[in-house]
């Protein structure tokens, strides 16, 4: 830069900080790629985004590690660890208790202890009213209710861990008071009411309690739920005995005042407004140590939210889209390179959509009409590569036409002519005039006899119908993809080359159907026998009539005889082998075609013997002929055919 002059030029250190995470064009080709090959539409633009672009990373690799940390949460320990530590805690306080008592001499009292039930639970409800004789005891004893009471409330509430410090009554008051606000909260946002205002002095008043500092009721709701349901999570994956014992131990620990009734309350309507979390279903967790109940919960919260992270990447469910995923539990979870993934699919996402590659619908993504062009120009450009140098034959007439193609030439202007103006050779002429009587080369001034017009080739147009085999056959010997790669690289030369052509495609199998170019795209196989040629060539004769001043083309790609035919009532018959009236009314429909004038040409392929009876039958009766090509090489067949037989009528 020099003063206010600047140089542009390409980034030369290293990869273009601007540049879009994806090769938007790459990602279609790759796609279209997919599809030539026969694949399902639907299926490549979802494996675009589950395995990624070429050198990316997708949803199944994002899903496989949140699978591998799920079954590594499951093996991180047992959950009975609040149980276990409880009754190693009352252990070591009976015995503190016994060398305390015999050092007094105090038989009754050990009687005593030696009559407890061999339940932890029951034993620690017992000793509730007992008078202690060792203060060590009492200690070992007050951590067993004080430290689970501690955890079941620092496991809901992530704020209130230095407020939980022993039993202090203005904390449980305080505690019970937030809870009262809390769940009055709740219940006014469950019956629809406007929320805001209370939930901004909730806050103000009750923050501290919530150290995430949730931005909205909703958010709120959602932290509290998932740690609710992590905890009913516990107890459902505890054996029966387990559960009645960390139960009867829970209730102890929160005792007889209002935060226990509090607590239950608050979590039948956090129940009611996510429905949706796995409240009770339980999980096998096990793992060489044993986990309290805050690790314990938690870790069930971790599996819980990988639970719904796998359904998330999974994307099964109707309208699944990538925006589903939640990006925040993915940095929690798998981190901030995963996380930076799904951004970056997201973004691919976004921009094919932007730029008018793909378009959403109910069922996902599908490809545009953009798209389809850039994908019909590939099946063709791979077409072309075996026709290029062939003349094509494109039928010429010998009379000029104004409607016609350019040749380059021109003549001199007549009364009545329609063709274009040839304006370069027009004012030529009549500079060429003008400097020829000695005057200057301006002003030009036009004369009639310094008019010339272009002169043109009209072409005769056609109308042509394309019936494809879609029978399962065709995918199973391995043909779907070069059907498509064909039917769309001649749709796509019609459109451009031909566009006075008609074109419609027909896709058979137990029954006909016209396909878009889209349709054809997306189309997949069924798993139906039968393969109706008569519905198909009953359709492809409704569309030559409807062009009725066009050179009339069938073409028909299949791999199998006629097994199939429409009834009266419009269902489809299906036998195997062929019967005789399957036969007779396909014929039927080649018949009129023929009488019609149309050329009908049949590309079989494969060798099935009666497929090859019945297609020199047709030749014969019709005209037409008959191309058994190699798979690799129907493309060029069709296409090459499709040319030369546009000859115009005689």
């Amino acid at each position: 830069m020099t003063g206010d002059r600047f140089r542009y030029g390409a980034w030369r250190d290293g990869p273009d900080p601007l540049a879009p995470p994806y090769d938007v064009r790459a990602a279609v080709d790759e796609v279209g790629e997919r599809v030539l090959g026969g694949e399902s539409l639907r299926e490549a633009l979802r494996d675009l985004v589950r395995r990624g672009p070429r050198d990316g990373r997708g949803l199944d690799d994002l899903r496989a590690r949140a699978q591998r940390l799920r079954r590594e949460v499951l093996r991180r320990g047992n959950l009975d660890g609040a149980v276990t530590r409880a009754r190693q805690l009352l252990d070591q306080a009976l015995a503190a208790e016994r060398d305390e008592l015999r050092e007094r001499g105090d038989p009754f009292r050990e009687a005593v202890l030696d009559t407890l039930p061999r339940s932890t639970s029951r034993a620690v409800e017992e000793l509730s009213g007992y008078d202690w004789a060792s203060a060590r005891a009492r200690d070992l004893y007050r951590q067993i209710l004080d430290g689970l009471r501690r955890e079941v409330v620092e496991q809901r509430f992530a704020g209130l861990r230095d407020a939980l410090r022993g039993r202090d009554p203005a904390t449980d008051a305080r505690l019970a008071e937030m809870i009262g606000d809390l769940t009055d909260l709740l219940g006014r946002h469950a019956r629809g009411e406007d929320t805001g205002d209370a939930f901004a002095r909730f806050m103000a008043r009750h923050g501290d309690f919530f150290p995430e500092r949730p931005a909205s009721v909703e958010e709120l709701i959602d932290s509290l739920a998932r740690r609710a349901a992590a905890a009913e999570r516990l107890l459902r994956s505890l054996s029966p005995q387990q559960r009645e014992e960390l139960s009867r131990l829970m209730d102890q620990a929160l005792g007889d005042g209002p935060l226990r009734d509090r607590l239950a309350e608050l979590t039948r309507h956090l129940r009611d407004l996510r429905p949706e979390l796995a409240w009770g279903r339980g999980e096998r967790v096990r793992g060489p140590g044993d986990l309290g109940y805050g690790d314990a919960a938690a870790a069930l919260g971790e599996i819980g939210e990988l639970d719904e992270l796998l359904d998330q990447l999974g994307q099964e469910y109707p309208g699944a889209t990538l925006d589903d995923v939640d990006v925040q539990a993915v940095e929690r979870q798998l981190g901030r390179d995963a996380a930076d993934d799904l951004r970056r699919l997201r973004e691919l996402e976004r921009e094919l959509r932007r730029q008018g590659w793909v378009t959403r619908d109910d069922a996902g993504l599908t490809l545009s009409p953009k798209a389809l062009r850039r994908l019909g120009r590939t099946a063709l450009a791979r077409v072309f590569d075996d026709l290029a140098g062939r003349r094509r034959g494109e039928h010429d007439l010998r009379d000029a036409g104004a409607a016609g193609d350019l040749i380059g030439s021109s003549r001199r202007w007549h009364f009545g002519d329609e063709q274009p103006l040839d304006v370069v050779r027009t004012v030529g002429n009549a500079v060429r005039r003008r400097a020829g009587h000695g005057a200057g080369l301006l002003p030009v001034r036009l004369a009639p006899e310094d008019f010339e017009v272009a002169e043109t080739e009209r072409r005769a147009s056609a109308v042509v119908a394309l019936c494809v085999d879609l029978s399962y056959s065709m995918l199973a010997d391995g043909r779907w993809g070069p059907m498509k790669q064909t039917a769309l690289a001649l749709s796509h030369l019609v459109a451009t080359r031909f566009p006075q052509d008609s074109l419609q495609i027909v896709g058979f199998g137990r029954h006909a159907m016209t396909l878009s170019q889209g349709e054809l795209a997306a189309v997949e196989p069924e798993l139906v026998q039968g393969t109706n040629l008569q519905h198909a060539l009953k359709l492809a004769g409704r569309h030559l009539r409807r062009h009725p001043g066009a050179e009339p083309v069938v073409l028909v790609v299949t791999d199998g005889e006629p097994t199939a035919h429409l009834e009266a009532d419009g269902e489809a018959f299906f036998s195997w082998p062929t019967t005789p009236e399957t036969v007779r009314l396909t014929v039927r429909e080649v018949d009129q075609l023929t009488r019609y004038g149309a050329t009908l040409n049949v590309f079989m392929l494969g060798e099935d013997p009666g497929l090859r009876r019945f297609v020199d039958a047709v030749a014969q009766r019709s005209g037409g002929r008959v191309f058994s090509p190699d798979v690799s090489e129907l493309g060029r067949y069709v296409v090459d055919d499709y040319v030369r037989s546009r000859r115009g009528r005689r």
